[in-house]
């Protein structure tokens, strides 16, 4: 984010494409093929010139097999290749494989690297190796508004103004507007927050500031100590997701997991408003879908099969009879046909704001009948489980990275690797999924805005429907910084605030 620039770049506040390395583009009648003009004058932090040869270099490396990049399946459409040449030093061609209607947005993710730095660590088929954390910051070369100039492992990163980044603002005035930014490296979002409490930090890098803080940093702000900003409800939610891998070994044990009807009850009879009130302390909104009200364009409100903010216990008992869970003994609590307790284990994030759901959502279901085991991991812990399909619920989120679903096929197809339930499936699994993929291929082939909500619209109704992953509320985000901080233009996803860093300035 600090070190490198792209040809193209959404803002994150009006969700709107920019030019940034591409000074303009032209496609063509079909939309097949972009015709790119490079900005004339730019150059790497380094001094070397930019050219279409380094844009071409970064494709080459993205797209090497050996290389493994993750924006491998980012840049592409369904999983084919972009085709791009260079007909000139500073104009790129990029011919689409079929016709994708957010165009140009799909390289917003692809930083643009330096060709005459990594071209000869990628021949030599050392390219993962060429920057670490043992690399001289000098030979750390890109084209952002600053340059690395010192690292401390698990402490600090220092960046310096590049006197060579290519932007100024409307009055002529190069950028960035700060002579330097140190980014602290702090454990959780705990110390984080004590940090610019405190005014050891100016802001918080990456993350809205959590409910059981807000109390202290409202009183800050009060004091004339620190600056708020509401930016609205959040766009990327956490889920309940179930395990529905067809070969996982709880499927003989624990068949009700897998009906929807069980899913379904659990949705219908959580009280989504007492997790706003206890858990997120009112700074939140109830959802019943995967796409949330701050995402103004792609968002509807699901017709599912409950919509009660305050949940609905009598409806819920019902869909749990219908999938055979009934309270048999008559201590409040729910068994299957063979009188086994309807008992699960629900993984979630240790320390951090999904366990304090975690926890509310276990009172619910126990009132419910349903007896939850809250299992605090890690981020990789939980990753190394969900791989191994070794769960059977997951409390969790995932950063979207774009807000347009065309851009985020991993979690909508079937194919696709970040759906939790069932990830990475060689045909469909059942015929509702087989549906989605029909959806989204026609969401991003049409042209058309409306064809596209349509299909998407009937996406987020079906799973609503199904339920693989429930979700409970959407967190309203609130950010923080001290009054030294000026032009802060916050987003609501993160990085919310050094997404432009460029434009940050300080006072005196």
């Amino acid at each position: 984010m600090l070190t490198q620039a792209r040809l193209v770049r959404v803002n994150r506040v009006t969700d709107d494409l920019e030019p940034w390395l591409a000074e303009k583009w032209t496609p063509s009648d079909d939309r097949l093929t972009y015709t790119i003009a490079l900005r004339q004058g730019v150059k790497f932090s380094d001094g070397q010139p930019l050219t279409s040869a380094d844009v071409l270099f970064t494709f080459k490396a993205v797209y090497d097999p050996a290389v493994g990049s993750p924006l491998a399946s980012d840049v592409g459409v369904h999983g084919r290749p972009l085709d791009v040449t260079a007909p000139d030093a500073h104009t790129i061609v990029v011919r689409f494989p079929e016709p994708f209607a957010p165009g140009l947005r799909v390289l917003e993710s692809m930083p643009i690297l330096p060709r005459h730095v990594l071209e000869p660590a990628l021949k030599a088929g050392e390219f993962q190796k060429a920057w670490g954390a043992s690399t001289p910051p000098a030979r750390i070369v890109g084209l952002g508004p600053f340059r690395l100039v010192e690292h401390v492992t698990g402490q600090r990163l220092v960046f310096e103004r590049n006197p060579n980044y290519f932007r100024k603002d409307q009055s002529g005035v190069q950028l960035p507007y700060l002579d330097r930014l140190t980014v602290a490296i702090v454990p959780d979002q705990s110390a984080e927050a004590l940090r610019l409490e405190g005014g050891e930090s100016d802001l918080m890098s990456n993350g809205d500031i959590r409910p059981q803080d807000y109390g202290a940093f409202k009183r800050l702000a009060d004091e004339g100590r620190l600056e708020m900003m509401d930016v609205g409800v959040g766009l990327d939610p956490d889920f309940l997701a179930f395990n529905l891998r067809p070969d996982r070994a709880l499927a003989s044990r624990k068949p009700w997991i897998s009906r929807r009807e069980f899913r379904q009850a659990i949705s219908c009879g959580v009280d989504r408003q007492a997790i706003i009130n206890t858990a997120y302390l009112g700074a939140a909104v109830p959802l019943f879908g995967p796409v949330t009200p701050g995402n103004k364009t792609w968002f509807v409100e699901p017709a599912g099969v409950c919509s009660t903010p305050a949940g609905d216990p009598a409806r819920a008992r019902q869909l749990f009879t219908a999938a055979g869970l009934t309270d048999r003994n008559g201590d409040g609590m729910l068994e299957d046909a063979s009188g086994a307790p309807a008992r699960m284990s629900i993984i979630t994030h240790a320390n951090h704001q999904r366990e304090r759901v975690a926890s509310v959502l276990q009172e619910q279901l126990r009132k419910l009948g349903i007896a939850a085991d809250i299992v605090p991991l890690d981020p990789g812990g939980i990753l190394q489980r969900w791989k191994a399909g070794d769960y059977e619920a997951i409390y969790f989120g995932l950063q979207a990275s774009s807000t347009d679903p065309a851009l985020n096929p991993d979690f909508w197809l079937s194919a696709g690797p970040f759906h939790f339930w069932n990830p990475s499936q060689k045909t469909p699994a059942t015929p509702w999924e087989q549906r989605i993929d029909e959806l989204m291929r026609k969401q991003s082939t049409a042209f058309d805005l409306k064809e596209r909500q349509q299909a998407f619209g009937e996406v987020q109704r079906i799973l609503a429907e199904e339920l693989p992953s429930i979700y409970f509320v959407a967190s309203r985000v609130t950010l923080a910084t001290t009054r030294r901080v000026v032009n802060p233009t916050p987003a609501p996803r993160a990085p919310n605030l050094l997404w432009s860093a460029d434009t940050l300035a300080a006072s005196r």
